[in-house]
């Protein structure tokens, strides 16, 4: 009688809540004979990554409360949340907070944008194509190790102060990861269906179009991740370029100003915008390509 309760209990399906925090399997996940090795196993972990989080701002919270992080300085809770309050009511040097947080976010999308806009077609060429290869290469593999900080002084000599000279030195940034990536999409593309593709009478352009292309897309949007996060890890060194708003440029001045409690809001932002992109890229790219790791 014990026993059949148990495997009626082994066969109750779990909570939706359970399922949505990753503490429990879903009908797709608990399928799965074999789990370790099998990324698609995996669930989304959502339950440990709240209980992560959790545990942080309690570290934070003791840790300044009792004074045990004295030897390096570091706001405490209440000091950051009342700066916070007065960023939100004030402003930071008479511009609104969401003003530096929107201008932020505008310069690395625009830089990503161009970034793939320009690196996407160069990276696929350079895959397919023996001339661009050989001419592109020795450019790309040259500038690319070279961080985009070391740039500021060219690109201020170049192009000023303006909002242009920002844009364009995260468009350097993305640039790059986004053409290495596009080539590593060519790359791993099973030669087997492009063979399949023209054996059906498939044209050049339908072959890059629903062969090549789909099959890049994976890489392509890993390039694209890491660009966001490169760009948002150079969005600060942009907004040194003579720049009054930003995220970046509130973070220096209240530097200078000995403001910590500022300088911290502004990385907790950063980390929130970024992971929030991050988010919506993961959800964007279950949408686009639902064939990820099933080829």
């Amino acid at each position: 009688m014990a026993d059949q309760k148990q495997a009626a209990s082994d066969k109750k399906p779990a909570s939706n809540l359970a399922i949505w925090l990753g503490l429990a399997d879903n009908s797709f996940t608990r399928q799965k004979t074999v789990k370790f090795g099998d990324a698609s196993a995996v669930n989304s972990g959502r339950g440990y990554g709240i209980i992560t989080v959790a545990a942080l701002l309690l570290l934070w919270w003791v840790a300044t409360a009792f004074g045990w992080i004295k030897p390096i300085y570091w706001p405490s809770f209440g000091s950051v949340a009342t700066r916070l309050d007065t960023l939100w009511t004030d402003g930071f040097r008479n511009v609104a907070l969401w003003d530096h947080v929107a201008i932020s976010v505008y310069r690395v999308l625009s830089g990503v944008f161009y970034g793939a806009l320009v690196g996407i077609p160069l990276g696929l060429a350079m895959g397919l194509s023996s001339v661009a290869r050989g001419v592109f290469d020795p450019v790309v593999e040259f500038i690319r190790p070279i961080p985009p900080l070391a740039l500021i002084p060219l690109i201020i000599l170049w192009f000023g102060i303006d909002e242009f000279a920002k844009i364009f030195l995260l468009f350097l940034a993305s640039l790059f990861i986004m053409t290495i990536a596009a080539r590593a999409g060519v790359s791993s593309v099973n030669i087997s269906k492009v063979h399949a593709a023209y054996s059906l009478g498939a044209s050049k352009w339908q072959v890059l179009t629903r062969v090549i292309l789909p099959n890049a897309l994976p890489e392509i949007f890993t390039g694209l991740r890491v660009s966001m996060g490169v760009c948002w890890g150079t969005v600060v060194a942009a907004e040194l370029v003579a720049a009054d708003r930003g995220v970046g440029s509130m973070i220096m001045i209240a530097k200078n100003f000995l403001q910590t409690d500022t300088v911290v809001i502004g990385i907790i932002i950063i980390g929130i915008i970024g992971f929030t992109i991050e988010i919506l890229m993961r959800q964007l790219e279950k949408w686009l390509v639902p064939w990820r790791g099933k080829s």
